[in-house]
């Protein structure tokens, strides 16, 4: 009740203090090839109930119909426009539609592909789904160079689900377990400083999950200071596709 009064207010304001920039961003994308600024996928939301996500459009249009749902920095589909969009994270600003709605909050494990989930997803994991997805947490600050990650993959997808998914379900179950509004409010303000200074905001998020006695391997993937590695998710003991 409390988290929801939050999340209403909170992207109520943010959506009229943003729109400017909302507006600017729409005209752009729209002047680009005269096309819908919005890309509004689908996915899955608390409960295992489907939501359209409002986000702004940051690749050529039917992008989707390639069936690569995750992108890695080099992805030809990304438009000049929307380069910059997922530079200043607009595309996940969007998503204060979906807070202001209901579907989503400002904190929560992230929204997930519909297939993913069905597909992929162990009994464990998703239980990510017992709360609503988030436009920020844990993993978001940790991940946010997720396409960086997946630079030069031949297989975005399969390599996503093998060493970036692991940790990032990892993370959402222990949110999940410790959220409140004082957290909420804490990864908020470290999703800001990670804009221009990640190591300190990756520094403060150790310091986090230490606190919260997580398990150490999870807390030295999230240094990240070594490569990821191929790791089991959730409530399994093998790699994705072995």
């Amino acid at each position: 009740m409390i988290k929801r009064a939050f999340d209403f207010i909170v992207s109520g304001l943010a959506l009229l203090m943003l729109s400017p920039i909302f507006l600017i961003t729409m005209l752009a994308v729209w002047l680009q090839d005269y096309h819908n600024p919005f890309y509004i996928p689908l996915r899955m939301g608390r409960g295992m109930k489907p939501f359209k996500m409002y986000k702004f459009r940051s690749m050529v249009m039917n992008a989707d119909k390639t069936g690569v749902t995750s992108t890695a920095g080099t992805d030809n589909r990304i438009t000049g426009v929307g380069r910059a969009i997922r530079r200043f994270k607009l595309d996940e600003l969007s998503q204060l539609i979906n807070v202001f709605l209901g579907d989503m909050s400002l904190v929560g494990p992230r929204p997930q592909v519909i297939s993913h989930i069905n597909e992929c997803y162990t009994e464990e994991e998703k239980h990510l789904l017992d709360v609503r997805p988030g436009i920020t947490d844990i993993s978001s600050i940790i991940f946010s160079d997720e396409g960086d990650i997946l630079h030069g993959s031949q297989d975005p997808d399969r390599d996503y689900n093998r060493i970036i998914r692991p940790w990032k379900s990892r993370l959402g179950l222990l949110y999940i377990k410790k959220q409140s509004l004082i957290l909420d409010i804490k990864l908020i303000y470290l999703t800001v400083i990670a804009i221009t200074n990640k190591p300190s905001a990756i520094k403060a998020i150790v310091t986090l999950l230490e606190n919260y006695k997580a398990d150490s391997t999870l807390i030295d993937a999230c240094r990240r200071e070594k490569p990821l590695y191929p790791f089991p998710p959730p409530g399994t003991d093998k790699v994705y596709g072995e």
